[in-house]
């Protein structure tokens, strides 16, 4: 048996290439688009790729199981309730799908979403399952998060009480030395308690999983309902894709670099501008009206927060990082990166006239402006991140929330915004500015330094 994990660090993103050596025959669960690891790797093992399997509708990502079924012919499956636009297998609890030696049996998992499935493997039909792939079932350190069903429209009773039976009656029936293998880490807002593990066990998770834990329905309903992340806005549209026969990703597709002619037409006309340099170097000197999402954090995730999916965008990136950005946006459907703009120190002169620096308030100041009452305070981190301690008179909007929320702040005194430790907060202040509120900072080193201080 063959079992690779890939893992994508920037949407806590794990998928899986399942293998059986004697028939050289494989499936693929839960792919990204850009599938050239999963051809290489099955190139390299002597494998067919003959299965797609997504356990779910995938919210956060764009699946690749078309660009699979395209490169190699294979069929795509989900659970039995799924429908989609393009053709099926529909996957039901107890079945067995057999790559010659290797068996794979469905286990039917509702609780994130109804169609959810795992996949408990086997080397053999006879053997003691060797691995479970959960899904977005039973993460490392917590369970999926019952609402995205409804796409942050609430909680959703019934799909939380059908996650208690999955974990009770399913996932912690099975021996305790199954590997555990989720679709997602620590980061993902599919859930908010996840670890930065990427495999544990069923007997680890028994004793350390608190959301796994003995309880009542009821108890764990309320758990599960109660403060998780907020839903970025193009989590809809991305279950939407995944159900439809959409525009294949193009792997030969090249961004092609802007001049500072067409950079300037593309600012006037309000093409969305990411920067994806580092928090300190946008503050140091950037484009007035772009908006700093930097390349060493969540940088598919929250692009997809700053702009719709569709939008036309460009990426201001460090040297040989253009072509990176433009696939971890493709991810997640934002195919439309129309060029980039590399800067590594300075822009070039002709662009003088838009570069500026961008204020960020310090912990000192802040607390001057606090107590003077000359400053709305607005903490950008999630319920779940809010409950360890906030700021006193800080107005909660949690990132994912703000581009619809932005009527709400004042435009006739300053705005300080937060985060945990000051990426996220320098993603909304260059945002909300970018939307025409004057007087926007963000604090400097976020909750953490206010705390510290």
């Amino acid at each position: 048996m063959i079992l690779e994990q890939y893992y994508i660090e920037c949407l806590s993103h794990a998928s899986y290439l399942i293998g059986d050596e004697s028939t050289g025959t494989a499936i693929v669960v839960d792919p990204r688009r850009d599938v050239d690891g999963y051809l290489e790797d099955a190139q390299r093992y002597s494998l067919k790729i003959v299965g797609v399997v997504n356990t779910h509708f995938h919210a956060d990502f764009v699946s690749g199981h078309l660009e699979l079924r395209d490169a190699t012919d294979a069929w795509i499956a989900f659970g039995e309730s799924a429908e989609t636009e393009y053709p099926i297998k529909r996957l039901t609890h107890g079945e067995r799908i057999s790559l010659g030696e290797v068996d794979i049996e469905v286990l039917s998992t509702p609780g994130h979403t109804w169609e959810s499935i795992s996949l408990l493997i086997r080397e053999n039909a006879g053997a003691i399952p060797t691995a479970v792939l959960t899904g977005d079932s039973l993460f490392i350190g917590d369970v999926g998060r019952p609402d995205l069903a409804n796409l942050g429209e609430g909680s959703n009773t019934d799909l939380a009480q059908a996650m208690y039976r999955t974990i009770h009656n399913v996932l912690l029936a099975l021996p305790d030395s199954v590997t555990v293998m989720p679709a997602h880490g620590a980061g993902s807002s599919c859930g908010k308690n996840m670890s930065d593990q990427l495999t544990s066990t069923i007997g680890e998770q028994r004793r350390t999983n608190p959301s796994v834990a003995p309880m009542s329905e009821d108890s764990f309903v309320d758990m599960i309902t109660d403060g998780q992340p907020s839903v970025p806005p193009y989590f809809a549209t991305d279950v939407a894709l995944n159900k439809s026969a959409r525009t294949l990703l193009d792997p030969a597709r090249v961004v092609p670099e802007l001049s500072v002619e067409n950079l300037r037409a593309e600012i006037s006309s309000g093409t969305a501008i990411l920067d994806a340099r580092s928090v300190e170097d946008f503050a140091a000197g950037h484009l007035a009206g772009t908006v700093n999402v930097g390349f060493d954090g969540r940088f598919a995730e929250t692009g997809g927060m700053v702009a719709e999916i569709g939008d036309r965008i460009v990426v201001i990136t460090y040297p040989g990082e253009q072509q990176e950005a433009a696939k971890r946006l493709a991810r997640i459907g934002s195919d439309n990166v129309i060029g980039f703009v590399n800067a590594d120190g300075t822009f070039p002169a002709e662009l003088s006239d838009l570069v500026q620096a961008a204020p960020r308030t310090t912990v000192s100041e802040l607390a001057q402006l606090l107590a003077g009452d000359a400053v709305t305070l607005v903490d950008i981190r999630n319920p779940g991140e809010r409950e360890f301690g906030t700021i006193a008179g800080a107005v909660s909007i949690p990132l994912a929330q703000l581009r619809s929320r932005i009527d709400e702040l004042p435009t006739d005194r300053p705005v300080v915004v937060h985060c945990a430790g000051g990426w996220r907060s320098s993603v909304a202040a260059s945002l909300l500015r970018a939307q025409g509120l004057p007087h926007v900072s963000d604090l400097a080193g976020g909750y953490n330094a206010w705390l510290a201080a």
